[in-house]
């Protein structure tokens, strides 16, 4: 059926539970498409076409008897190689785990079974998740642009998801690596509220910093996939025990009322002009739905981003104890300089980074007192060149202002949703954020449908 692979889970939902399409045919189309393009793009790691095949009968025969588990129920998705699965490899995107098969599933990934989804195969990360990639593993490429980031660590996701090589990932971030992604793709991400989303089964990086949440095209989608895999599990002693929203009800509030705090300083110092003008815009967008845009003064978030890196070099070493520094030599420059740093930190510089971190997390939840919502960018450029990034990670001060819109809300938890806003002059994503109030994911969701309903950018393809 003509463009297929970029029909919204929802779409594909009701054609498959009315009967006009069949779980075994999606999965065999989008096969046929990963076998096509991926070669050239890298997003798996493994694809897992037997596993897929086999569910996809399963659903099927279900759906026959009048069976229908809900939404996902036929949906192919997929997962950064980071959640547990005991039919295929768990690499991390790391050379010491390339054959580890785990006797698990991980929780979210049972519950995307039980929701009758099916996983289309493991997507490419970074070496552990931090932030480049194991010489072992092809580095994913941009479909927008080569010469441009695909975004990291959960690259992979985010490029398989534009591509239409799913229609939906599972992925994780820690300082930005759901949400880089989804910017540079034209992708829809949510970071949900820390510990919202059950991390049994997941490789971490740090534990009081790792997030989970899903990649789709669009945030009704995304709300989709949410509702399913968030609540509380009893073998994640720090998920959280407050009730789900029913995200997809949600969608319907729309944003007139809501209270949208802008800053308007934060938004525009040192960020470029068309990520600007495209977060003004979408203020624009959103006002004239009837949300109510007040100034808000966004506490500066630089001392606790500063600690970022103590606090997850900490945990990180912590992680890899058993595997570092024993085998040292199977660990790249990246991953490895980051647990050295863990290593050998002081407790003071990490006590000092976690006061920092609570700070500034009391301020926000201060600053939020009077809105629902903030609007900011999710970069302070648009989607950068490669040798553009490689000049990011040269200077400290620069690093630091490439993650300020991201990483504050790993070290506070509060939950964010980015969305596509736009295209630069070179035609390459540009993005905006909302964030909300801890446990807040429900107006990001309403938010977020009510904005892509008034706009297109989420709509536009990078390959046919």
């Amino acid at each position: 059926m003509t463009e297929l692979q970029y029909w919204s889970i929802q779409k594909l939902s009701e054609e498959i539970r009315r009967g006009s399409i069949s779980p075994v045919e999606v999965v065999r189309t989008m096969l046929d498409r990963i076998e096509s393009l991926d070669g050239g793009l890298h997003s798996y790691i493994t694809v897992m076409a037997e596993q897929a095949l086999a569910r996809a009968r399963i659903a099927e025969d279900e759906l026959s008897r009048g069976l229908w588990r809900g939404p996902l129920h036929g949906v192919p998705l997929a997962a950064k190689d980071l959640f547990n699965t005991k039919d295929a490899p768990t690499t991390a995107g790391m050379s010491i785990h390339r054959d580890y098969i785990p006797d698990h599933d991980a929780t979210v990934i049972e519950r995307l079974y039980a929701a009758g989804a099916i996983i289309l195969g493991k997507l490419t990360l970074t070496e552990g998740a931090y932030t480049n990639n194991h010489p072992l593993y092809p580095v994913p490429i941009n479909p927008w642009n080569a010469d441009y980031w695909a975004g990291t660590s959960s690259s992979g996701s985010g490029v398989a998801t534009a591509a239409g090589l799913t229609f939906g990932a599972l992925s994780t971030d820690t300082g930005g690596s759901i949400r880089f992604p989804s910017a540079c793709n034209n992708v829809t991400g949510i970071k949900p509220t820390w510990g919202r989303v059950s991390r049994h089964g997941v490789f971490t990086l740090s534990h009081s910093l790792d997030h989970v949440g899903p990649f789709a095209r669009n945030a009704f989608d995304a709300a989709t996939i949410l509702r399913t895999i968030a609540g509380a599990d009893d073998k994640d002693p720090t998920s959280l025990r407050a009730p789900v929203p029913d995200y997809l009800e949600a969608t319907k509030r729309g944003v007139r009322g809501l209270r949208i705090g802008f800053d308007e300083s934060f938004v525009s110092t040192g960020t470029h002009p068309e990520v600007v003008a495209a977060v003004e815009a979408a203020r624009g967008v959103l006002a004239s739905l009837g949300a109510r845009i007040r100034p808000v003064s966004f506490p500066s978030p630089y001392e606790a981003l500063r600690g970022w890196f103590h606090i997850c070099g900490a945990e990180t070493a912590k992680v890899h104890a058993k595997t570092y520094p024993s085998r040292a030599a199977d660990y790249h420059a990246g991953m490895a300089g980051l647990i050295e740093h863990g290593r050998t930190v002081g407790g003071d510089v990490v006590g000092k980074a976690w006061v920092d971190r609570l700070e500034f997390s009391g301020r926000l939840a201060a600053a939020f007192e009077d809105v629902d919502l903030m609007l900011i960018p999710t970069m302070t450029t648009p989607t950068p060149t490669l040798p553009e990034l490689e000049a990011f990670g040269a200077d400290d001060d620069v690093l630091l202002q490439m993650i300020r819109y991201t990483a504050p809300f790993d070290l506070a938890g509060n939950p964010t949703i980015v969305l596509p806003a736009g295209f630069s002059g070179a035609n390459v994503p540009i993005s905006l954020q909302l964030v909300g109030r801890h446990l807040g994911e429900d107006l990001l969701c309403a938010a977020g449908h009510a904005f892509q309903q008034a706009t297109d950018w989420h709509l536009r393809r990078p390959i046919a």
